[in-house]
């Protein structure tokens, strides 16, 4: 038969399954916050992270002579199990909360501390032991765990965001070398402009992602800012001498990152601008996505009424009534999530501006944000890579074609006959159907055939030399 045991808080008793490893706290959570039905365990980088925490506070509390060793190295273990994600499942408060975190804090707190309690032979909720609060919260508060915890997820969780990133940029640079010798036509404004190689079109979607990696690293580093050992507002309240500076020499040594303790606590604890600075990054590397996406959509419209340059890999029937009908699903999905990460975007600067004061309460929302934008993105930047960028085949002789055909081409003969009658040329092309050789060169013989050959060459098409 299952069995239970009774714990309290000062707002009274509770009884919960004695299988669980979480506590009061987190039971009245569990009771008060039903938002999003997203648990933090969904974000298994954070439950790590909170374990680091709890582990590093441990340790310093250890060397200061803070904790009773037994204790702090039961925590330790504690952590350390907790770290792998054997109790993942015991993470059960919603990702967006009221109290500033303070029911993600105590839900680590109590499951560490339910953990070490079995470890050392004792009974769950037998705190006398192992105590939530006074041991494995000890010289802690929400306000310095809750963010430390989130910012060593965030770096971590960027870690796979930038590799799934640079591989889709690694993709279109390879299709840049693929296309390299396909002569297309470039438009501005959907309009006809001048002739290109599809090499470089493809190309540029490459260095247009590799400039958001550079931004990604930048965000990193300032989030490599911590404030633990600020405790309740900056003022270290509750932590003995030298513990800021021990528990951030221990992060760094636990995590592998560069973590740095904030030159002012006060400010740290409240300021959020470093997570206003990622979600723009995110925001901004989204904005670039979709335009890439709508580009290839439009490059592949069709097949036999739209532009059709380029080929992308068929998935999927298109239409429940068009036998046929192809649709360029990816692409899509993929402007639908930069929609979501734009949006989201507003949320994290509105909730970075609803800081009052000594702190900033609403970093719960900040955190489900920015942990669902990155994943989403990550996710849309490998499906766009696997499903979609390395599939797409080019329609050669039909974009050459369209080169030929093109009006556009006699921007090239602006510096041989001027643009007044390179002007004239494009007028009569486009009313009489005829092309810009035979007008310019059958019809009014404003150059001969071999100066005609020596501009329109492949190679002078794509990296125009001036001639007059």
């Amino acid at each position: 038969m299952p069995t239970s045991r009774i714990e309290h808080d000062f707002l009274g008793e509770r009884s919960l399954p004695d299988t669980a490893y979480y506590g009061i706290q987190t039971l009245r959570a569990l009771e008060n916050f039903a938002i999003t039905g997203i648990p933090i365990k969904s974000e298994p980088l954070f439950v790590q992270a909170l374990a680091y925490v709890k582990k590093g506070a441990a340790l310093a509390n250890k060397d200061l002579g803070v904790l009773p060793a037994n204790i702090a190295d039961a925590i330790v273990a504690a952590c350390d199990r907790v770290a792998t994600g054997e109790f993942d499942n015991q993470f059960l408060t919603d990702m967006i909360q009221g109290g500033a975190g303070t029911s993600v804090n105590m839900n680590a707190n109590e499951v560490i501390a339910n953990v070490a309690l079995e470890m050392m032979g004792h009974a769950k909720g037998d705190y006398q032991y192992c105590h939530p609060n006074n041991h494995v919260n000890c010289s802690q508060s929400t306000n310095d765990a809750y963010p430390t915890a989130f910012r060593i997820a965030l770096n971590n969780k960027l870690v796979g965001y930038r590799e799934t990133l640079n591989a889709l940029a690694e993709a279109f640079g390879q299709k840049g070398e693929e296309f390299r010798d396909i002569l297309k036509m470039g438009r501005t404004q959907l309009q006809d402009a001048v002739p290109m190689s599809m090499g470089d079109e493809f190309r540029a979607f490459a260095t247009n992602l590799r400039e958001e990696l550079l931004r990604i690293d930048d965000s990193r580093r300032l989030i490599d800012e911590i404030n633990m050992g600020a405790t309740a507002i900056g003022s270290r309240i509750n932590a003995p001498t030298g513990y800021p500076e021990a528990v951030t020499e221990h992060l760094r040594q636990i995590t592998g990152l560069n973590l740095s303790l904030a030159g002012d606590l006060f400010e740290a604890t409240y300021d959020t601008g470093a997570y206003v600075q990622l979600s723009g990054v995110l925001k901004r590397t989204a904005v670039k996505l979709s335009k890439i996406c709508n580009d290839l959509r439009l490059l592949s419209s069709g097949p036999r009424t739209g532009i059709n340059e380029i080929n992308l890999p068929p998935l999927q029937p298109g239409s429940s009534i068009m036998p046929g009908k192809v649709n360029p699903v990816v692409p899509e999905v993929v402007n639908q999530t930069a929609f979501y990460v734009i949006g989201a975007d507003l949320t994290v600067t509105m909730a970075a501006e609803a800081g009052q004061l000594q702190l900033n309460v609403m970093e719960p929302v900040i955190s489900f944000a920015l942990f669902t934008s990155i994943s989403y993105m990550t996710n849309a930047c490998r499906t766009l890579r696997d499903k979609c960028v390395i599939g797409i085949t080019a329609n050669k002789a039909h974009a050459e074609n369209l080169v030929r055909n093109s009006i556009g081409i006699v921007t090239q003969l602006n510096p041989v006959i001027g643009y007044e009658a390179s002007a004239e040329i494009a007028k009569e092309a486009l009313k009489t159907g005829k092309s810009v050789h035979d007008i310019a060169v059958t019809e009014r013989g404003l150059l001969t055939q071999e100066k005609w050959d020596e501009i329109f060459t492949f190679e002078n098409l794509i990296r125009p030399v001036f001639m007059k």
